[in-house]
């Protein structure tokens, strides 16, 4: 009898399988974001697969798309490397990040579903609540849930692609120089901009954006100052 041909991978598996690497991402992340694993930090592979607990092939591929991200260096013979912090880039990467989020927040506006609308209120006033209670953790996970969602919600993989990494860079950003920054400030702005996008008008989204964009680059100036 011939060999039995392997069952082939169900969608549900595969499904889950990348579910998996994106909790790992989304773990390695928040570490790179709120600076537990500092910039210049050796990646030892082993810990950071004990610490995210999703097993080592996920935690992998996570950890290749975080490289690809430059969020990760790998460098030969010496392995991987945490990305320094570049002030001197910062004012470029939001030029870059502003074209997108307001393309990210006009499709949004149009194309997100009444759930997502609700959730993303919902990430809005979670953000306002951190901020009032003067608590960072809850405000940058509040703020990266919002971000998610308007992601998923402008249904443009393309763009969400591409932002992802500056997202990360400009949160790590805030947490290194969080004493020139304003949560209350931060928080309302990102207020409107949920509001924009819940009541389906991508202009008012965009312009909520460009205000929101505005914002970081002067928290920026004020760091280089």
């Amino acid at each position: 009898m011939p060999a039995a041909l392997p069952e082939p991978v169900g969608r549900d598996a595969l499904s889950h399988g990348r579910r998996l690497a994106d909790q790992a991402h989304d773990a390695i992340e928040t570490q790179i974001a709120t600076l537990k694993l500092r910039p210049g930090a050796p990646i030892v592979e082993a810990e950071v697969i004990e610490s995210v607990g999703l097993g080592r092939t996920p935690t992998r591929e996570a950890l290749m798309r975080l490289v690809a991200a430059g969020l990760i260096v790998q460098l030969p013979r010496r392995g991987m490397l945490v990305s320094e912090i570049r002030l001197d880039e910062q004012l470029d990467l939001l030029e870059a990040r502003r074209a997108l989020e307001c393309v990210i927040a006009g499709a949004a506006a149009r194309r997100a579903t009444p759930p997502q609308r609700e959730a993303m209120l919902a990430c809005a006033q979670r953000m306002a609540d951190a901020a009032q209670a003067d608590d960072l953790d809850a405000y940058m996970a509040a703020d990266q849930a919002l971000d998610r969602q308007i992601h998923a919600a402008s249904r443009n993989r393309f763009a969400t692609a591409a932002i992802l990494p500056m997202v990360i860079q400009c949160r790590r950003f805030w947490y290194a120089h969080q004493h020139h920054g304003d949560m209350g400030r931060g928080a309302a702005l990102h207020q409107a901009l949920a509001a924009a996008i819940v009541a389906g008008d991508p202009v008012v989204a965009q312009q909520r954006a460009h205000e929101l964009l505005d914002e970081l680059r002067r928290f920026v100036l004020k760091v280089i100052e």
